[in-house]
């Protein structure tokens, strides 16, 4: 039988979309940061069984998967995932609506609240369209609900719990509050930076602030440090090479009047060429012995948690437009010229299997945009429904029996992660 499958999966989307903005509103108000994500879990847990879904939580109760396959498939077919993360930040939400964040210092500011429900939206649509006998070929999906993105964990934990066992591709969405609604990005290959997390110890001679001569200062230390870092690096790297360095964190100190024996700077390194980053680290290893030297003290450099690149499969490229332009038209279609300095930890999926990341504009007509990682982040909500038919008809294109599958996916970067 053949139906107008798109048509009914619109109707599907649209039907539920009510629903979809109330399980992000609730998501947006009751936030929960990385490795904290239990009651986000348990939540959608249960929004996705009251769609027929028997979901499986993750390691430490925090995050989850949830297959569905055709009941009409008369043999296995290949399994396509569908990627949403779970954790809020560390920011105390500054919006006045109704549905701001009733969590102190937390928020969704990065759109994971909508991730989520865009990816539901996915799961629940195509399920009501097998039910009805609307699915034009079978379909075998898997719904990766992942905690700790904003700490490059959680990929790497939901891909040791089975995430990616038998499944042959997978697919994600990303909120862009600089793009209008009904816009969406796309890019093949390097789509976001190699990001390093950057500790920097100081490490001195205390005493009392009235007699700095007594002591090595690490605090003046770490001010020459990060001046170095932001003035001097740039003139040590190519002028065409992209290298961000930021320090998001000082700390140090307990007293007015003390001078400590201790300070620790942490920040990131973000870099779109391995050769490049590995540079860069050696100039910060110079400019941390440089200082050092001068002040008295001794500096060492330590990486922590960090994600490789998110690089967009080239052959998927025309599938994903495709369906893209099915939901928004050709107006619609925006290519970045260039990749973001961002990083993802959607990158971990990609080194096992092909997949594909796709930016979602956000931002409501005649409003003015609200930055990712800010306390006035907030998205149009029609997201969502856009998100989610897309998501969905990728799901159903790529399931397409008569489309090449590809078995071995390419050699990917390697990670940078530690």
């Amino acid at each position: 039988m053949i139906h107008d499958w798109q048509s009914e999966l619109d109707r599907a989307v649209e039907s539920q979309f009510s629903s979809l903005i109330q399980l992000r509103r609730h998501l947006h108000m009751h936030p929960e940061p990385a490795g904290e994500e239990r009651e986000t879990t348990r939540y959608i847990a249960h929004w996705l069984e009251e769609y027929g879904y028997d979901p499986r939580t993750g390691p430490d109760r925090r995050g989850l998967l949830a297959d569905f396959t055709s009941e009409n498939s008369q043999t296995p077919c290949p399994r396509v995932a569908l990627r949403a993360d779970l954790d809020g930040l560390r920011i105390h939400d500054g919006k006045q609506v109704t549905y701001r964040s009733q969590v102190k210092g937390v928020m969704h500011a990065c759109g994971h609240d909508a991730h989520t429900a865009l990816v539901a939206g996915a799961l629940s649509a195509i399920r009501d369209l097998a039910q009805r006998e609307h699915l034009p070929w079978p379909v075998s999906l898997r719904g990766i609900f992942q905690p700790a993105e904003e700490t490059c964990q959680g990929a790497r934990e939901m891909i040791g719990f089975g995430a990616l066992e038998q499944v042959d591709a997978i697919f994600s969405t990303h909120m862009d509050p600089l793009r209008k609604i009904g816009h969406v990005g796309l890019r093949r290959g390097m789509l976001t930076a190699n990001c390093d997390e950057v500790l920097l110890t100081i490490s001195g001679r205390g005493g009392h602030a009235a007699r700095p001569h007594e002591t090595s200062d690490p605090i003046a230390a770490a001010a020459q440090l990060i001046n170095a870092i932001y003035v001097s690096l740039p003139r040590l790297t190519d002028s065409q090479d992209a290298v961000v360095v930021t320090i998001g964190q000082i700390s140090g100190g307990a007293n007015a009047n003390v001078i400590p024996e201790k300070v620790q700077l942490r920040g990131t390194l973000r870099t779109l060429d391995r050769t490049v980053r590995d540079q860069t680290l050696k100039h910060l290893e110079l400019l941390a012995d440089g200082v050092g030297s001068t002040t008295r003290t001794t500096i060492t450099l330590t990486l922590g948690p960090g994600a490789p690149g998110v690089f967009n499969d080239h052959e998927l490229f025309d599938l994903v437009r495709h369906s893209a332009r099915e939901v928004v038209d050709d107006n619609g279609l925006d290519a970045l010229s260039r990749p973001s300095m961002g990083s993802e930890d959607f990158a971990f999926y990609l080194q096992k299997i092909p997949g594909f990341m796709l930016r979602i504009g956000s931002l409501a007509e005649h409003s003015q945009p609200t930055p990712l990682h800010t306390p006035e982040f907030d998205i149009d909500e029609r997201a969502i429904s856009v998100g989610a038919r897309i998501l969905a008809r990728i799901a159903i294109h790529w399931s397409n029996p008569n489309r090449t599958v590809r078995k071995t996916p390419p050699p990917r970067q390697q990670d940078t992660g530690t």
